[in-house]
């Protein structure tokens, strides 16, 4: 065989190996990528034991389904609800989902919201006892934007006078930059309320200075307030950041919000050393 017939055949054999499919090299276009998917915890509310799960999972580019799953509710169905902002705030119902059945389960498809959208969206999860008990929430738990994140800072509130009342504010950053101010006072009467607030300057201040937000009361029972923060009072935005350089105190009132009746008080932010 001379060499012009060799080199035409290698050019034929070289040709069919470059036009051979490589299925190794390429994915599959049938292989299924598979589904997005975060859970988030449901805790007790009205009724003690109940525990529980809510899981987005991805079905498509515009669709979801959501799991809820209970652990130790009573028996029954139980309406469950997607609403607007945060457990504490409370809000309006957004989605109804299908309700916990009586094995603990629940499973609604969402077309209303994207799989992007519900993980960062402003809300909660909220199953109640029952269409005739509305009130009586059984397990419910913040969502998205909402979630708890692992950053913090917590500030001592010392006593004022003879009053004997003490504790801590913790100051809970959102996913979404929000902040979660938790009191937690001991020596407060039990069935009493004790306003409490947030003030320009410092506990040093003569005379205190003004009210920058209003929190939501202390239970005297429980000794415990929570407050989401989204704006001061006056409307402007406000960040957990903002606040770990605040010019600011904490005060707890006995009645009103005034300053001669104020038992317990500490400083937040700029004003820590």
């Amino acid at each position: 065989m001379n060499a012009r017939k060799l080199y035409a055949m290698l050019l034929i054999v070289v040709s069919a190996i470059l036009l051979m499919p490589f299925s190794g090299c390429k994915k599959d276009k049938d292989e299924e990528v598979p589904a997005r998917e975060t859970t988030y915890k449901l805790k007790a509310q009205d009724v003690l034991g109940v525990t529980g799960t809510a899981t987005f999972t991805e079905t498509s580019n515009t669709s979801s389904t959501i799991t809820l799953k209970l652990y130790g509710a009573p028996s029954g169905t139980h309406p469950a609800a997607l609403c607007m902002n945060t457990v504490v705030e409370g809000g309006n119902t957004v989605v109804e989902l299908n309700p916990v059945d009586a094995s603990g389960s629940s499973s609604t498809s969402v077309n209303a919201l994207t799989y992007n959208q519900l993980i960062a969206y402003d809300g909660f999860i909220k199953v109640v006892e029952s269409s005739s008990e509305p009130d009586v929430i059984l397990a419910q738990g913040d969502i998205g934007g909402n979630v708890i994140t692992d950053i913090n800072v917590s500030y001592p509130l010392d006593t004022v006078g003879a009053f004997g009342v003490s504790g801590s504010a913790l100051f809970e950053k959102r996913k979404n930059g929000n902040t979660l101010v938790t009191l937690n006072i001991s020596g407060t009467i039990a069935g009493e309320e004790y306003p409490a607030s947030i003030n320009l300057g410092s506990v040093e201040s003569i005379g205190g200075g003004p009210v920058t937000k209003t929190l939501s009361s202390v239970n005297g029972t429980t000794g415990k307030s929570f407050t989401n923060i989204r704006k001061l009072d006056s409307g402007v935005n406000i960040t957990y950041e903002n606040w770990l350089v605040y010019d600011g105190y904490i005060n707890i009132y006995q009645i009103a919000a005034e300053f001669d009746n104020i038992i317990c008080h500490g400083n937040i932010g700029s004003n820590v050393d």
